[in-house]
């Protein structure tokens, strides 16, 4: 049991260091505002990661196309991995560090949002899509760990979760992300009174 609660209480404190943490918390509303601006101009949100990120990315992409909270028109979001015959084929052909950058050449237009998400901020295929993304005009939003690692110098904005150790780092990036999926939907759709 120990290290149940132990890994409970880690999961506390990352997200109360991020409670406690003003600018943070104006970053999250930020992100929000900045993904709220480009659908409502007509353009569209992009997710992309590895891993259990892309897992990430799939579901906020989602939460947005879906629905959230209630019942309202779809918002125009996609994760950029879920064409396994796509990613296989430019994995193959192009290389792994490609696929996020060559999808959003064919898809993307500028006043998009590319939401990377990484851990450690280093990934390879994200910081080349985010490469593209500043050749487009495309806005990045980077979910990252503590350093934001090489992303942190590539975004546009940045929110790095103040944890070293992945597994606390994914649970707030579902958490942030949440947030700004909330917020969007009420922004977007308010409810009626």
């Amino acid at each position: 049991m120990s290290r149940i609660t132990e890994s409970i209480e880690q999961s506390i404190a990352v997200k109360q260091a991020i409670l406690s943490d003003a600018e943070f918390m104006h970053r999250i509303e930020q992100a929000a505002n900045i993904m709220t601006a480009s659908l409502q101009a007509g353009g569209k949100i992009h997710f992309c990661g590895n891993g259990g990120s892309a897992a990430d990315a799939q579901h906020l992409a989602a939460e947005l196309s879906g629905r959230f909270y209630y019942d309202r028109p779809p918002l125009n979001a996609e994760a950029l991995h879920c064409n396994s015959s796509y990613l296989t084929a430019v994995g193959n052909d192009y290389g792994y560090e490609h696929i996020f950058a060559r999808l959003l050449q064919g898809t993307a237009r500028r006043g998009d949002v590319l939401v990377g998400i990484s851990t450690s901020g280093n990934s390879e295929n994200i910081l080349r899509a985010y490469e593209v993304c500043d050749e487009m005009g495309i806005i990045t939003i980077s979910m990252t760990g503590k350093t934001g690692g090489k992303m942190k110098e590539m975004s546009t904005l940045l929110l790095n979760v103040p944890s070293t150790d992945t597994p606390r780092i994914q649970e707030c990036h579902i958490m942030i992300g949440h947030i700004i999926c909330e917020i969007i939907e009420s922004n977007i759709f308010p409810k009626k009174q």
